[in-house]
């Protein structure tokens, strides 16, 4: 029995997923190709998920497919109540709601494992950990996982260096198809509407401070730069940072971007990135976000002990009075800042993603005791098939090899 908070709701959550599904041709071909035929028939899919309309698109795309769907969010703030309200109303088996506590989103994660699932598809890695810690006997009955963010895989291959990860999980975010796309385009254009949208001011010819500058780190500062920002870069890999000084950004280390920013986005996956003194170095009304998975980028437990008052200075938006009189603004409590206090990536891109999703799914129970327990890569195949299919859906037509050019590249 599904446990949402708003179930009267559903209708608005049907009319958003309604709207999605008219952007995502991908998803949509899916469908046709195996509405029929059921590829996921007596097979129960666990989701742990930022739970929002484009989420809901490939939930109900696995159901079509013969999947029994069981779903919970993956983030405390970015589960939209009308959108599992509308997933449970169309039959699917949902605990999440916004707002949960540790406790509740933990007993949720508790909740999908009770059903015993045959596949995960996680985000973040948090599902699949728990099932591992305690209850490992139960992990070996299932075939596989997938996992979404680049931090929920440094998870996956840490794990299977340990020696511990007791199934195949397929990097569905490296893959080409998803990290070009979903992280570099979608993450930048999601995470500066969210700065737009919840603070109403300008980009233009303020300073931001991107930390970071992998694929996440380097679309926000490219969407940044195109709306008119000054963009500093901190990074601690220096081919990176070499590589965002190519592109023109400006690089320096922290202590001293801390000095010069007005507006600060973490996207480096790893903990603590803005702390105590950076804090008390930070000019006057600096505004402080985070754009990875986990709301450890930014040490909001030390702002929040050495703050003097907190308090709320808009809609998802905290501010802090320090000791030495400046005021730091933080968005949606330091989580992503794209779903915590936003809409998420848009539609056309989570296409992408999610049909990377459906497929790496369909391909771990085809080869369903044929893969070892490791962290495996989203099989090209897969990804070029996608591609294709887009851009058949745009009218799009590009170039084939003929023989003789794929005999020359065949040589040594």
């Amino acid at each position: 029995m599904s446990e949402v908070r708003r179930p009267e709701l559903f209708n608005e959550g049907l009319i958003k997923i309604e709207w999605v599904k008219k952007f995502m041709p991908v998803c949509d071909e899916l469908e046709k190709r195996y509405a029929e035929s059921k590829p996921f028939s007596g097979t129960t899919i666990a989701m742990c998920i930022h739970l929002e309309a484009k989420t809901a698109r490939l939930a109900l795309l696995l159901k079509k497919a013969g999947a029994e769907v069981i779903v919970t969010g993956s983030n405390p703030l970015s589960t939209q109540d009308d959108v599992a309200a509308a997933l449970a109303h169309e039959g699917l088996q949902v605990f999440a709601w916004r707002g949960e506590s540790q406790e509740e989103y933990e007993h949720n994660l508790e909740r999908l494992l009770s059903f015993n699932p045959d596949l995960i598809l996680d985000d973040g890695f948090d599902l699949t950990t728990m099932l591992v810690q305690r209850f490992p006997e139960q992990a070996r009955n299932v075939i596989g996982g997938t996992e979404e963010t680049t931090t929920g895989v440094i998870r996956a291959r840490n794990m299977a260096k340990a020696g511990v990860l007791p199934f195949p999980v397929v990097a569905v975010n490296d893959a080409r198809i998803k990290h070009l796309f979903d992280n570099r385009y979608g993450t930048g254009e999601s995470s500066v509407y969210s700065f737009m949208h919840n603070t109403n001011l300008l980009v233009g010819g303020k300073t931001f401070v991107v930390a970071g500058f992998g694929f996440v780190g380097r679309g926000i500062a490219e969407k940044l730069r195109g709306l008119g920002a000054n963009v500093i870069v901190t990074e601690v890999d220096p081919i990176k940072a070499l590589e965002a000084h190519a592109e023109g950004f400006t690089v320096m280390n922290m202590d001293k971007a801390c000095e010069r920013g007005e507006v600060f986005i973490t996207a480096t996956g790893d903990i603590h990135v803005i702390r105590k003194e950076h804090f008390l170095k930070m000019r006057d009304g600096a505004i402080l976000g985070n754009a990875g998975h986990f709301n450890v980028e930014v040490d909001v437990d030390a702002l929040e002990k050495m703050a003097e008052e907190s308090y709320e200075a808009r809609p998802n938006i905290t501010g802090y009075k320090l000791p030495n009189g400046k005021v730091l603004f933080l968005l949606a409590e330091g989580r992503l800042m794209n779903l915590a206090a936003g809409q998420g990536h848009p539609a056309e891109i989570m296409d992408l993603s999610f049909a990377a999703q459906f497929l790496s799914l369909k391909y771990l129970l085809e080869q369903k005791g044929k893969l070892n327990a490791e962290v495996l890569m989203v099989p090209t195949i897969i990804d070029e098939d996608i591609a294709f299919t887009k851009l058949s859906s745009l009218g799009i037509n590009i170039d084939t090899l003929t023989e003789e050019q794929k005999e020359y590249l065949s040589r040594w």
